[in-house]
């Protein structure tokens, strides 16, 4: 088998060249400007997601970590379909699925779940806890009786730490934390393969986050799940993730297993971000204090993203593109720098 045929193999999820745009130029007469004696029409464009390539392997936790605004969670949205790519091409089990249409794409929904940042947006104020759960098990299994829809919502309600009696009651009875739990279990109702947790844990206090994290490794554990982890937290990332992927403006930095990104970062945007984790160790590395503010993803800056707050650009940053090279550690950086062993 060859090295790319075993790589597919083992990836559940395949993200090629991945892009996302956002027009944001209004209507048709917003986008009519006088320039030069006559009347122009002009788009402007967010680009939020710029040439990402990602694998995800069975069973792991992929964390993707960056700044507010970065797209780690329109990379999150889009993997799910909520958005369509604006290029690239997104694959599960080796069949594409961005192009499909909601028929094609529905056994698909089965296998791939999804748990909202929000536990107060995410669930519907007017149904019961029971309703909110049956609903997708009902949907994704038209041939069971009313009493197995039932005992599979009782069985997911009592492994997340939901008491099945509640299923009468409605959202906004429960805290945060209790209904980021009936989120996690409305995802895992239809016994899924892989799960997109687009900060799943930022909402709620501290103390509930370590019970909601605790209660997701336990249901990959159990239950052999996948996950693409979309967070901010880095103290999380340390101890939940089995792989890094840093991005910047909508850009691949650096991806590695995270031992090895907390150990030896080799791209200056990840070797900044770790240094502003909050430790007691005395031997930590200085904060580095990036200068400069983030460019606006409306117009790129060209060549390399970050050069205009890396302290090691150099020419060649500001023009060209850096590719995702494979380091000694077994990690992936796009560095001019660690490129030309600079850095």
């Amino acid at each position: 088998m060859t090295a790319q045929a075993n790589n597919q193999a083992e990836s559940l999820v395949q993200i090629r060249d991945l892009y996302k745009k956002f027009n944001i130029s209004g209507d048709f007469l917003d986008q009519l400007k006088f320039k030069g004696g006559k009347i122009v029409r002009e788009q402007e464009f967010v680009h939020a997601i710029n040439g990402v390539d990602l694998d995800i392997k069975k069973c792991e936790a992929l964390c993707v970590v960056g700044e507010s605004g970065c797209g780690k969670s329109t990379v999150a949205r889009t993997v799910m379909g909520l958005l369509t790519p604006s290029q690239g091409s997104i694959s599960y089990r080796g069949e594409r699925i961005d192009d499909l249409d909601d028929k094609a794409l529905l056994p698909y929904r089965k296998k791939m779940q999804m748990i909202f940042q929000n536990p107060y947006a995410s669930l519907n104020p007017r149904m019961t806890i029971a309703q909110t759960l049956e609903e997708p098990v009902r949907l994704h299994n038209p041939d069971w009786t009313q009493q197995q829809v039932r005992d599979k919502v009782h069985e997911v309600m009592f492994s997340v730490g939901i008491d099945p009696s509640w299923g009468e009651r409605f959202a906004h009875e429960f805290s945060g934390g209790q209904r980021q739990r009936i989120s996690i279990a409305r995802a895992l109702a239809v016994d899924p393969e892989f799960i997109v947790a687009d900060e799943p844990i930022s909402a709620l206090d501290v103390s509930i986050q370590a019970q909601v994290l605790n209660l997701l490794m336990d249901a990959q554990e159990k239950r052999n799940l996948t996950y693409l982890f979309i967070t901010h937290d880095l103290s999380v990332v340390e101890h939940f993730g089995t792989r890094v992927a840093v991005m910047y403006l909508g850009s691949l930095c650096e991806l590695a297993p995270t031992k090895t990104l907390f150990d030896k970062p080799r791209h200056p945007y990840t070797q900044a971000l770790l240094s502003a984790i909050p430790r007691l160790e005395d031997d930590r590395p200085p904060h580095i204090k990036l200068q400069g503010e983030v460019p606006t993803p409306v117009n790129l800056p060209s060549g390399c993203v970050f050069h205009g707050r890396c302290p090691y650009a150099n020419e060649r940053c500001k023009s060209e593109i850096p590719k995702l090279i494979t380091t000694d550690e077994g990690g992936q950086v796009a560095c001019h720098g660690v490129e030309e062993g600079r850095l």
